[in-house]
């Protein structure tokens, strides 16, 4: 084990990014958590599809050049309201590795999935958006395409791709998995967490939370353990 920014992380096991660590002027903090706070309250109360900038700006009391200089658009300022969460979520994570870290890398993965999983559906209403800004098509704001927000771009998305990645070459070479192509497991596996795709499997499609979870267990996880006899 390795402290890594006040808690244990397992040696090894590729460390996860940390979206809060900025260095600003007092006053720009304060108008920074002012916008943040009147976006959550807005959002929560309204919907964010229906809550544009210029009205975030107007409430929190900032003017639009203050806040655009901030936030290109609404996708970053969603992104950075997931940011608290998502250093809450690795903090879970760390904790859950450490207690597991003689346990089979099947066991650690099959946690690391539960726990992905549950931060997406906690936070799906802000990832929409964060993922496709115009995600209503030709009814909303043309948006410049350098402004479209790419989830397999993110630090988060790295991270858990790498950590994946990590967990599948373990179990592989323990002999927990038959051998197979590890980078491209671990790329479909988050293709079923990319958060447009989870959102379609549960609002349209009406898959709980439990049953896309139990799909991954059986397709990743037990679908491609070997045989009895077979090791």
């Amino acid at each position: 084990m390795e402290k890594f920014h006040g808690y244990l992380w397992p040696a090894g096991l590729p460390e996860p990014p940390l979206l809060h660590e900025r260095s600003e002027r007092r006053d720009a903090s304060e108008h920074r958590q002012r916008i943040l706070e009147v976006a959550q309250h807005l959002f929560a109360e309204h919907g964010i599809d229906v809550i544009s900038m210029h009205q975030i700006a107007k409430t929190a009391g900032v003017g639009q050049g203050t806040l655009y200089r901030r936030y290109k658009n609404k996708s970053e300022l969603c992104m950075d309201l997931l940011g608290e969460r998502h250093e809450r979520f690795v903090q879970d994570i760390a904790t859950f590795l450490t207690e597991k870290a003689t346990s089979p890398a099947l066991v650690r993965l099959d946690g690391i999935l539960t726990q992905i999983i549950t931060l997406i559906e906690e936070q799906i209403a802000l990832l929409g958006p964060a993922i496709m800004p115009d995600m209503h098509g030709p009814r909303c704001e043309k948006v410049n395409r350098s402004q479209h927000f790419s989830f397999q771009e993110t630090p988060w998305h790295r991270w858990f791709y790498s950590l994946i990645t990590e967990l599948l070459s373990e179990a592989v070479q323990r002999g927990e998995l038959v051998s197979l192509d590890v980078p491209y497991t671990a790329d479909t596996i988050l293709a079923t967490f990319h958060p447009l795709f989870y959102r379609f499997q549960r609002l349209e499609r009406g898959f709980s939370m439990e049953r896309i979870l139990q799909g991954i267990r059986r397709i990743y996880i037990e679908g491609i353990k070997p045989l009895p006899g077979t090791r």
